[in-house]
């Protein structure tokens, strides 16, 4: 939704110096750092980073000193990761597929999934945090970033005219409730359609899965014109889950 995409932006040379001297931080949601005690003891831990290529969080991960794999379904993301790689001398892993199917991985491969804001781009995100689960150590760690879903009741063409108009529905899909000239504009575009997951299936859906929730926080978003509702409400929340001890 914005002109140029903050997430296909790798992060520089300087700041990965920093995180090997272990000045780091990472986010999930569009400005708010996820808390240092959310990552528990990193260096030596596996991570995998869901669907979060773009050589932003990865790459940081690594050079604090944690096995990172970056999974993604595009390989241009996947490309600024291994570029990183490269130019700074770093242990990353990228691996293309869909979220939902983490069927290269193997049952308890990982100590935690970094799951930026992503999920909003496949129908159901149930079979996600079923995977999730599925790929995590007991006691292993999954981070999530999502959008709030209140943000898509509203008509994002009159937000950009600077009106809050309530339209729609609530779980949300731009295939089914986007009027078809708008979604044959987005398409037309080369965007990829969204979907506005309830919070029943954001959180609900993990514990569904198994996970024990154990931490959240709300952010809001900078950008024009979404941070018209920021003045009301954060657009955003990320949350900490565990797979309890077997």
């Amino acid at each position: 939704m914005e002109s140029k995409n903050r997430w296909t932006v790798p992060v520089s040379p300087e700041e990965i110096q920093r995180a090997r001297d272990g000045d780091w931080s990472i986010v999930l949601t569009p400005t708010r750092a996820v808390p240092g005690d959310w990552f528990g003891e990193l260096a030596g831990t596996n991570v995998l980073c869901l669907a979060s290529g773009g050589g932003q969080q990865g790459p940081i991960l690594a050079a604090a000193g944690a096995a990172v794999t970056v999974f993604d379904n595009s390989p241009a993301q996947l490309q600024q990761d291994a570029m990183v790689a490269q130019r700074d001398g770093l242990d990353i892993r990228t691996v293309q597929g869909d979220m939902r199917d983490l069927g290269s991985f193997a049952e308890g491969q990982f100590d935690l999934i970094v799951h930026p804001c992503s999920n909003g781009f496949v129908p159901d995100v149930n079979p996600v945090w079923r995977e999730c689960f599925r790929v995590l150590k007991p006691g292993g760690r999954l981070m999530a970033g999502f959008v709030n879903p209140l943000f898509y009741i509203f008509d994002y063409h009159e937000m950009e005219q600077g009106r809050l108009t309530v339209r729609y529905k609530i779980p949300y899909s731009d295939q089914e409730q986007m009027p078809p000239e708008q979604l044959q504009t987005l398409i037309d575009a080369g965007e990829p359609v969204e979907f506005g997951h309830a919070l029943d299936d954001q959180i609900g859906g993990q514990l569904r899965a198994g996970f024990q929730l154990i931490g959240l926080f709300e952010d809001h978003w900078d950008c024009e014109p979404a941070k018209l509702l920021s003045q009301y409400i954060d657009g955003f929340m990320a949350t900490l889950a565990i797979r309890p001890q077997q």
